[in-house]
């Protein structure tokens, strides 16, 4: 493998990449730099932790020193758009990483946070813009930023910004740029959609994939345990605390369930906190850092949000639930194992997601181990009964004046409605008793018309005050 100097890189890069403790590229960098040097259109793929990042973030700091703008106001010459908040700041501090010897400045800017100190640092002028799709278009129809200069448009994790509806933004992006400009498309894995949007915007690109489409990475060691859907919480606070886990990146659908999981870990004396769309900017920024430090052991997060979560050395990812797409299963474990270091990548599967385990193993066209914990069998216990209580007749409801009321679906109907009445005080007139013979009491209510007994006070409409 060469040196990273061998690739076209400038000492200033090169010194800052050995700062950081690198001194060969990866596979996706060796090939990537030299081609994004020359200028070429690029369609790159490569699993997660491979370094792709800086597979892009260092030849474009490169183009961009190589060609230096002309003297007065800094523009956005090149343009990093990413799917979530996490990832495009985990590319800017790349960028800022790499580019600390070099005189480029550089910003980030994206939703859920106060758009005036973004205003701020777009107005004191930027070289590079990483961005997400939605905050861009918000500073393009304020006026604060304009993208008539950029240079070098990069698309990363492209196909997940497919998977969040972000097409239509990044069309609208699109007309905001030069038709002239280099195009990099960086992601994870390959799809048929993100060939199509790749064939509309690369001119004649350079192909690069250093790993079999949607491939998993052979660092990571797949575990199914097989339980019940309804076992699955207690199962994975006896794995935590059994194993002695320290650093557990879980995932799971829905926000709602990242909140209610990590609500129950705490609960059961494990340190967790859920990460996902709902919560705001500062929220995911300190449960991120907790996670990183060691203070949060259990990371409960949606796909969306774990874009961009780079965690040297995560290792344990868990899929409390599977995922509806198979290749997402692909970008999950893929936190773990990276760089080098090996991985743990543990499913809990019920009964009711055999089919998604089934498409996920014909995607890794492998089956995956199935491994049952003692004391948690599928089937080996009931689920909990809820108990229900018994109803209490309280006191009669009568239909109220708007028409509402228990008895208003059955006069819409056109049934006719028993009305419950209370019993008649007894009688002080020396008339006869009724006989088990008599008349039985009409089931419908005839007013004016049937002559009863007076009601007691507490029965009466009560007097209507004012109009």
């Amino acid at each position: 493998m060469p040196a990273f100097a061998s690739l076209g890189l400038s000492a200033e890069l090169t010194r800052a990449v050995a700062e950081q403790g690198y001194s060969q590229p990866t596979p996706i960098q060796a090939q990537a730099i030299p081609v994004i040097l020359a200028g070429h259109d690029v369609l790159a793929g490569a699993q997660t932790g491979t370094g792709k990042t800086a597979g892009f973030t260092l030849p474009l700091l490169q183009r961009l020193m190589n060609a230096p703008a002309a003297p007065g106001q800094r523009r956005v010459r090149a343009l990093i758009l990413t799917p979530t908040r996490e990832l495009a700041a985990q590319v800017e501090e790349s960028v800022r990483i790499y580019g600390q010897h070099l005189p480029i400045a550089s910003t980030l800017i994206y939703g859920g946070v106060n758009i005036k100190p973004q205003i701020d640092a777009l107005r004191r002028g930027v070289d590079l813009l990483v961005a997400t799709p939605g905050r861009l278009l918000d500073h393009a129809r304020q006026k604060t930023v304009s993208l008539a200069d950029v240079e070098i448009l990069v698309l990363d994790e492209a196909d997940r910004m497919l998977d969040m509806g972000f097409i239509h933004d990044i069309r609208r992006v699109l007309a905001l740029l030069p038709a002239r400009r280099q195009n990099l498309l960086f992601s994870a894995t390959f799809s048929n959609d993100i060939r199509q949007l790749a064939d509309g915007l690369l001119h004649a690109p350079v192909h690069i994939e250093v790993a079999r489409r949607n491939a998993e990475s052979e660092l990571v060691a797949q575990r199914v345990h097989p339980v019940d859907a309804w076992r699955k919480r207690d199962l994975l606070a006896h794995l935590v605390a059994t194993d002695d886990w320290r650093q557990v990146l879980v995932f799971t659908r829905m926000k709602s369930g990242a909140n209610r999981l990590s609500e129950y870990l705490c609960k059961a004396g494990i340190e967790a906190t859920a990460i996902h769309g709902n919560k705001s900017q500062p929220a995911r920024t300190r449960a991120l850092a907790g996670f990183k430090a060691g203070t949060v052991r259990v990371l409960v997060a949606t796909d969306i949000a774990a874009r961009g979560l780079d965690i040297e050395e995560l290792p344990h990812v868990v899929n409390f639930e599977l995922p509806n797409v198979p290749e997402d299963y692909v970008h999950r474990i893929g936190r773990t194992g990276r760089a080098g270091s090996s991985g743990e990548a543990i499913s809990l599967v019920s009964q009711e997601e055999n089919s998604l385990l089934a498409a996920i193993e014909k995607l890794l066209g492998k089956r995956i181990e199935r491994r049952i914990v003692d004391g948690f069998e599928p089937g080996l216990a009931s689920p909990p009964t809820v108990e229900t209580q018994k109803t209490v007749p309280g006191p009669r409801q009568g239909n109220r004046r708007d028409g509402s009321g228990p008895n208003a679906t059955a006069r819409a109907r056109g049934q006719s409605v028993a009305t419950a009445r209370p019993n008649p005080p007894p009688a002080t007139s020396r008339t006869a008793p009724q006989t088990a013979s008599a008349s039985p009491r009409p089931s419908g209510r005839a007013r004016g018309t049937e002559a009863t007994a007076p009601l007691p006070a507490v029965f009466l409409a009560p007097v209507r005050r004012g109009g």
